[in-house]
């Protein structure tokens, strides 16, 4: 097929495949989650044998990416944007190490936060580690930048960042595809020591970035997915970022349509050269990007707003929360600002809740019984569909900070003499990064009882499988809980006196380290495979 219609994630996926991939690692994570699946249920990718199994977390999806490049193959880590924090080591590294074979680091920011716990800008990341970052504008430009990204990668022997936002990952459009191409022969770096990073090797790598960095920046004055278009007003001039030109474009129709001047800018570091030519030739500056005011900022300067920049930071544009045409056309004074919702919505809202048969139903109904007889504020929550318990009419845990941060937030209340603490975790996000505070409880025997509340899969992101599937109690026991303190319940409503038992045992009845596996198979993925079957 030479036209396919595809989600943003999908576009960028079957572009790297069409550029060679030999390689796809990642942990699921709205809005980043359909590039893995994408690969996965590819026909081509699985004649080709293009390794796409989920990583336990996005560390190890990075760093074996590293591996994959270091051995002369294609290879793609996919993440959002908070997955980015788990692999910052070596991200930031890899680029001090440089490249062999094309890496790419495909990162899907979520603004406004629609199922996140941040606004975290990834262009950020890529400026930290001092590495090139693309920005697509649209669904075909995710796909054309996946064979650009891995050319510059070989040609700079760098990784390169492909920032997505929610927006364009979740929606679709028309994409042209391109003749595929064969994926590269694997070998080995001609040096194979400037992968070696002792603090020697470690300096001339990281001199040999800086030196390189006026390349990078010439690959971006150079690169066909700017442009800059002459417009008749120059009392005001547009840069717009990836997504946000096609929100302008919203409010115009056609580029002609623009009276103004519009830098479209889609790749990083910022091109000086262009963004120079339509800032001197105009009164002010509007700066669209979605995300953080990063070239807002830079435009402004240390010493603070500028009156002829406009963005973000002069409250031209919502300083939280995704861009979106209509805030485009206000900012522009091409439509008046919003008014106030009224105090009484027309419809009521209804938050999320536990799907019908839900097996955490259970788990927080026996949960409860037993923390009720101790008192609230006990109950460390973590990242996944149980974090729904936070909400009525459940109100069952007290946090919900980040991966993992369960165990570790149980563990440092009970180093705090909390008494009871318990951790409330999900199977993925146990073996994603629930492991090391484990152990760090079990060598100082906190007293701490660990929740693991195991629906047989990732059940947050759609159902994607679960690295730890069948082996929790071995991995608790291997990493030294007592056998007799890792106990298995299965949530049920026939089961309840059973379970209450079990936790009031653990939690109030034992002083140190137990887990308690609450397992009974989501019912979503239940239902898909009665359906299938």
């Amino acid at each position: 097929m030479s036209q396919m219609l595809l989600l943003g994630d999908e576009a960028l996926a079957q572009g790297a495949l069409d550029a060679g991939l030999s390689g796809c690692y990642a942990y699921p994570g709205t809005p980043s989650t359909e590039i893995m699946e994408y690969v996965q249920a590819s026909a081509e990718a699985a004649g080709r044998g293009v390794h796409r199994q989920w990583s336990a977390n996005e560390k190890s999806a990075m760093e074996e990416a590293i591996g994959m490049s270091y051995a002369g193959r294609r290879a793609m880590a996919c993440m959002k944007h908070v997955g980015l924090n788990v692999a910052a080591d070596g991200f930031v590294n890899s680029a001090v190490t440089g490249t062999h074979g094309g890496l790419l680091v495909a990162v899907a920011d979520d603004p406004s936060m629609h199922s996140s716990q941040n606004e975290q800008d990834s262009r950020f990341y890529a400026g930290f580690a001092m590495v090139p970052c693309l920005e697509p504008a649209s669904q075909q430009e995710a796909y054309d930048m996946a064979r650009y990204g891995f050319d510059l990668s070989e040609a700079e022997r760098v990784p390169v960042l492909l920032r997505l936002t929610t927006r364009l990952a979740h929606s679709r459009a028309n994409v042209s595809r391109r003749p595929p191409r064969a994926p590269n022969a694997a070998g080995l770096p001609g040096d194979r020591r400037r992968y070696v990073l002792l603090p020697a090797i470690a300096r001339e790598n990281y001199a040999g970035l800086v030196a390189r960095q006026d390349a990078f920046l010439q690959a971006s004055e150079n690169s066909p997915f700017h442009a800059l278009s002459e417009g008749t007003d120059r009392s005001l001039g547009i840069v717009a970022c990836g997504i946000a030109y096609n929100y302008l474009m919203e409010v115009y129709g056609t580029p002609e349509a623009c009276p103004h001047p519009v830098l479209k800018m889609c790749q990083y570091p910022v091109p000086r050269t262009l963004l120079a030519t339509l800032v001197e030739s105009c009164e002010r500056v509007l700066v669209l990007e979605e995300g953080a005011p990063m070239l807002e900022q830079m435009l402004h300067g240390p010493l603070g707003p500028r009156p002829q920049v406009l963005g973000r930071l002069s409250g031209h544009l919502p300083r939280t929360g995704e861009l979106t045409p209509g805030a485009v056309a206000v900012a522009l004074g091409l439509r008046p600002p919003p008014a106030p919702r009224p105090e009484e919505p027309l419809l009521r809202q209804r938050p999320p809740r536990l799907c019908e048969g839900c097996p955490h139903i259970f788990s927080y109904r026996a949960l409860l019984e037993v923390i009720g007889d101790v008192g609230p504020g006990r109950v460390f929550g973590d990242i996944g569909c149980y974090t729904l318990g936070a909400l009525p009419p459940f109100d069952a845990i007290d946090s919900c900070v980040d991966m993992g941060a369960s165990i570790s937030m149980a563990k440092g209340a009970a180093d705090a003499g909390l008494a009871p603490a318990v951790a409330v975790i999900g199977d993925s996000t146990f073996t994603h990064s629930g492991l090391t505070p484990l152990l760090d409880a079990i060598w100082e025997n906190a007293n701490i009882t660990v929740f693991i509340l195991d629906n047989d899969t990732t059940g947050m992101t759609g159902g994607q499988d679960s690295v730890g599937k069948g082996k929790l109690e071995q991995i608790c026991t291997g990493l030294g809980v007592p056998r007799d303190h890792v106990r298995v319940i299965v949530p049920s409503a026939r089961n309840h006196e059973e379970n209450v038992r079990v936790l009031r045992e653990e939690i109030c009845g034992h002083d140190g380290v137990s887990v308690v596996i609450a397992r009974r198979e989501c019912i979503q993925t239940l239902r898909r495979r009665s359906r299938a079957g």
